[in-house]
């Protein structure tokens, strides 16, 4: 298979597509002012082509911040795209189309990936979606869009997660995720008065967050939004770690960019040697591939400030590109399986 990458800094659709001939599936990460456009243009211009679409930034060795990209597949790919509404409330009510599209492709283990654009809730998402695609072991790779909107062949929705199926005619497929954090000292804290819905984390230990987290990284109140980007919090999931970031102050309380739940055994994190964690990853994938077609990748909003503000950004994508064809999202959120993340990097590999 290829993988395709073609950009507009302008917000040009038709310049992004140059040179894209018989695609097999297609991504669209647009502008918020020109989404609604782009969405129905590429329907136009590939009608029968699956794609689905998201509101975000891209790259591939070069950022593309407010235009428009296209991510195409094609030589040895098949896919399916679809969309499962209601995702704020029931988005189990529509799993049936996920089953029938896994079906359709035949999706196994080896060579499928699921990828997918959410518009939030994305916990409850991820754990809807992973119930049907574990009975296949199919693995997933998503992230979260900006403006609360998503498509999928050539369809708008909001409160709603787009979805593509891609199955690798010619070779396995694997999905990977990456830590740039970790544990820092023994801290370790019970949360309390949160607020599921609102993403609110009123108290650790009994203590307000906000306080609690000033006094241990000794950082002002305006700090607190920037300095997440070196310590976010992280809760223990069997042996891994889920990174929690965090979004704003709320008076005495932390809004965070994922649920945390009273109880929720907490702790804090520190950035670790992120170049030489970027370097093992690298190292990882050229360990398990010794061929790679493609790799496609969502990075978290944060991670992308982090890099940037180390200038570090060009470093990174030129060495991803070291693996192959490489271009992805930076999202809101990042998903793995039935994991959501934060301040993370995802990707899948294509043989």
């Amino acid at each position: 298979m290829k993988q395709f990458f073609g950009m507009s800094q302008s917000g040009n659709l038709e310049e992004a597509l140059r040179g894209l001939s018989r695609p097999q599936f297609i991504m669209l990460l647009s502008n918020s002012d020109q989404f609604e456009a782009h969405v129905k243009k590429l329907e136009t211009l590939y009608p029968h082509v699956p794609s689905i679409g998201c509101i975000g930034m891209s790259y591939d060795t070069r950022v593309v911040e407010k235009g428009v990209s296209v991510i195409a597949f094609l030589d040895g790919v098949s896919a399916a795209a679809n969309v499962l509404e209601e995702v704020s409330t029931m988005p189990v009510k529509y799993i049936k189309r996920l089953e029938q599209d896994m079906d359709k492709i035949n999706a196994s283990q080896q060579d499928t990936i699921c990828i997918d654009f959410c518009t939030g809730n994305d916990a409850c998402v991820l754990t809807t979606i992973y119930s049907a695609l574990k009975r296949r072991d199919v693995s997933l790779v998503g992230g979260t869009g900006d403006a609360g909107k998503v498509s999928a062949n050539g369809q708008i929705y909001e409160n709603a997660v787009a979805y593509a199926l891609v199955k690798n005619h010619n070779g396995r497929v694997k999905a990977y995720k990456e830590n740039i954090y970790r544990r820092m000292g023994n801290y370790r804290f019970i949360a309390s008065k949160t607020d599921k819905s609102q993403y609110i984390l009123g108290e650790l230990n009994g203590q307000p967050a906000k306080q609690t987290y000033q006094n241990i990284l000794h950082v002002t109140e305006k700090e607190i939004l920037t300095q997440t980007f070196k310590n976010p919090f992280g809760k223990i999931n069997g042996n891994d770690t889920c990174i929690i970031s965090i979004k704003e102050v709320n008076g005495n309380a932390l809004t965070c960019f994922r649920q945390v739940n009273d109880s929720d055994i907490l702790i804090m994190l520190e950035l670790g040697d992120y170049k030489e964690i970027v370097r093992n990853t690298i190292q990882t994938i050229k360990t398990d591939f010794s061929k790679i077609s493609a790799v496609f990748s969502v990075n978290c909003l944060f991670r992308y400030l982090l890099f940037n503000d180390n200038h570090y950004m060009q470093e990174y994508l030129q060495e991803m590109a070291a693996l192959g064809n490489h271009a992805g999202l930076v999202g809101y959120g990042e998903h793995y399986n039935n994991q959501f993340v934060n301040q993370s990097m995802t990707c899948v590999v294509f043989e």
